[in-house]
Formats: structure tokens, C-alpha cells, sequence
């Protein structure tokens, strides 16, 4: 299912020159103000919780998986470019799973590893809050990844339409409006930091097992849906 060829092709075109660097901006960011916080106020465990959180998972973790799914494949369907791929002797669904498994690396690396990096500089990882919101990062990465890409095969639009989503409603509607809550990643992501911590100090509002089955749910329809979307696809990158 997996194409090292394929792999290698999707690494290049998102980790481009122009691409990179943006990619490179929200981690550099978060650990900039993490580091602003660590010298103005110490060792907080609330602080720390509050830009991991209201930053780290609520708006880095979702534009980088705009990016890295959107990115590993819908510039090839955009230019055309994908009908050269789609006339080598793969089959269209372990295209998918391979940029799939690409946009997931590519999120978790610049989203999970700063955040990570970002809670020790904080508190030092005092009350877990380091590794339940890198925990909470690394699960969001894989379903991010999943919906991005598959918007990256149905629309032209793709990077607006994700921008909207992951700015309006992850940022916006799924931090303030509670009934938008239940419907996003991020509090899904966040069920399993809140397991990790277990004091208060993290919540969610959404039970850990509800999450647990929408995480896998939503990523695994997203990726046979992109499937499917691709194996319409004739040779003249139409359907």
C-alpha cells in the first residue's frame, strides 16, 4: 500500500522552498512565545496549558495540517500534474494511503515535535501537560491529515476552504461555542490529554470514548472517500 517512489515525489513538493518556510513560521512562533513566558512569568502549569492549547492544538496543529494535506496532493490535481501519476502502473488507492502517510509525517514533525519542545521550555512538562498536549497533537496530525487531503481531491479551493475551518471554526466556533464543540478535532484530540493529565487541567467536552471512535471514524471515511475521489479521475484529470 505504500510507494516509496510516490512518497519521495509528495516529501519534495511540500517540503519546497516556499512551503517549508511557512511550515517552518507556527514552530518558530510557538517556541518564541513560549520562551517570552518562561522569562516573564516562571514555571506555569496554567500558562502553559493556555498557549498549548488556545496556539499550539487550537490553530498551529490545523493550519499545518491545511498545508501538508491539502498540499500533498491537490497542486498535481490543480496543474494536471496528477495524470502523469495516475498513468504509472500504481494503484490509486496506495497513491492516497502514500500521501496520506506523508501529510501525517510532515504534521506531526512541525506540529507535535514543537509542541513537545514548547511544553518543557513552559513548565518543564510539570502536571504531563508537555506530553498530553503532544499526545493530543500527534492524534489531531493523523485526522487533520485525513480530512485536508481528501479536501485537497474535491475542490480547487482547497487551502481557502481549510483556512476557513481550521481560523473560523477550530479556532473560533470549536474553543468558544459549545454546542460546535462536540464536532471538533481539536476537543477530540483534547479527550486524550485530558486522560494524560488527569487533574482538571485539561478538559474536553467530548468523553474519551466518543472521541476515540470519531478520531478513527472521521479519518478513515476521509481516506476512502480521497480514494474513491481519485479512482473517478480519467487520464485527462477529469472525471
Amino acid at each position: 500500500m505504500y510507494n516509496p517512489t510516490v512518497a519521495r515525489l509528495t516529501y519534495r513538493a511540500l517540503l519546497g522552498r516556499r512551503r517549508a518556510l511557512i511550515l517552518f513560521l507556527l514552530p518558530a512562533m510557538l517556541l518564541v512565545i513560549s520562551a517570552a513566558i518562561r522569562v516573564l512569568n516562571g514555571a506555569d502549569d496554567q500558562a502553559a496549558s493556555d498557549v498549548l492549547g488556545g496556539f499550539a492544538l487550537a490553530t498551529m496543529v490545523p493550519l499545518i495540517g491545511v498545508i501538508a494535506g491539502t498540499g500533498a496532493i491537490g497542486p498535481e490535481i490543480d496543474d494536471g500534474s496528477i495524470v502523469y501519476l495516475l498513468s504509472k502502473p500504481v494503484k490509486r488507492p496506495t497513491i492516497i494511503f502514500t500521501k496520506l502517510i506523508v501529510a501525517i509525517a510532515v504534521t506531526m514533525a512541525f506540529s507535535a515535535v514543537p509542541t513537545l519542545i514548547a511544553g518543557f521550555i513552559l513548565n518543564g512538562n510539570g502536571q504531563q501537560v508537555a506530553v498530553a498536549y503532544t499526545v493530543a497533537a500527534l492524534v489531531a496530525s493523523i485526522t487533520y491529515s485525513a480530512l485536508f487531503l481528501l479536501l485537497g481531491t474535491v475542490s480547487r479551493h482547497a487551502v481557502v476552504i481549510g483556512l476557513v475551518y481550521a481560523l473560523v471554526w477550530e479556532t473560533l466556533f470549536g474553543s468558544l461555542i459549545a454546542g460546535a464543540r462536540t464536532l471538533s478535532v481539536q476537543q477530540w484530540a483534547l479527550a486524550l490529554a485530558e486522560k494524560v493529565t488527569g487533574d482538571g487541567l485539561v478538559t474536553s467536552d467530548v468523553g474519551l470514548t466518543t472521541a476515540v471512535v470519531l478520531l478513527v471514524a472521521v479519518t478513515v471515511t476521509a481516506t476512502w472517500f480521497a480514494g474513491q475521489k481519485l479512482r473517478r479521475l480519467t487520464l485527462a484529470g477529469e472525471e
